[in-house]
């Protein structure tokens, strides 16, 4: 699986009026394909009242793509929902499209239209980030110490998550793996070998 990839940052929406029809975008992340399923649901429930309930989600997990057109025209609105998704570069990602029918035919190159901007205007709401694989880490230093090395980690590319006061300073931190051991080696120089930061796992943040 790679290590680094693009997402949105939040759940969000945004609409807008078509011919009289109105379309509103939803957008969450997702990890998994029965929290992209679940959304979806919650929508189609929250506007049962609606004429169609469009959807298309994306997961890192297996390279999973689906959508539908929940009624509309065959490739009118879950495919243009899920080709904005795809040329976005985005993934673990649910959009919901929301359409209550104004009376007037689009046609299905208005649909088409339609269905790509609230997907876009959905995608953009929900704020697109990049989200990349690091090492969490920890190290436990003296305070005469503390402001040295609290300094050298972010200049090397770390972001400290918290900081432990007590006998001694505790710090975590998150940093990509390529730049671990430039900051160790760094650390081990300015204190004199005394003090190595330890890999404590793994996880994904938005860089």
């Amino acid at each position: 699986m790679e290590q680094a990839y693009k997402t949105v940052k939040h759940e969000a929406n945004d609409e807008f009026i078509q011919q009289k029809s109105r379309f509103i975008g939803y957008v969450r992340p997702v990890q998994t394909e029965e929290e992209a399923l679940a959304f979806i649901e919650e929508k189609k429930k929250y506007h049962w009242d609606a004429r169609h309930n469009v959807y298309a989600y994306v997961l890192r997990d297996g390279n999973v793509r689906r959508f539908s057109d929940d009624g509309e025209p065959h490739g009118s609105a879950g495919v243009p929902v899920l080709d904005m998704i795809v040329k976005s570069g985005v993934t673990d990602v649910v959009v919901v499209v929301t359409r209550y029918f104004g009376g007037i035919l689009l046609g299905v190159g208005g649909l088409v239209r339609a269905y790509t901007q609230s997907a876009k205007l959905a995608l953009e709401a929900g704020e697109i980030v990049s989200v990349q694989k690091c090492v969490q880490c920890r190290l436990v230093c003296d305070y005469n110490m503390y402001g040295k090395i609290s300094s050298l980690i972010p200049a090397d590319g770390g972001i400290i998550d918290d900081t432990d006061f007590s006998d001694t300073v505790a710090m975590n931190f998150h940093i990509p793996p390529e730049k671990f051991d430039t900051l160790s080696k760094h650390i081990a120089d300015q204190t004199c070998g005394k003090i190595e930061p330890e890999i404590k796992g793994e996880k994904f943040f938005q860089i």
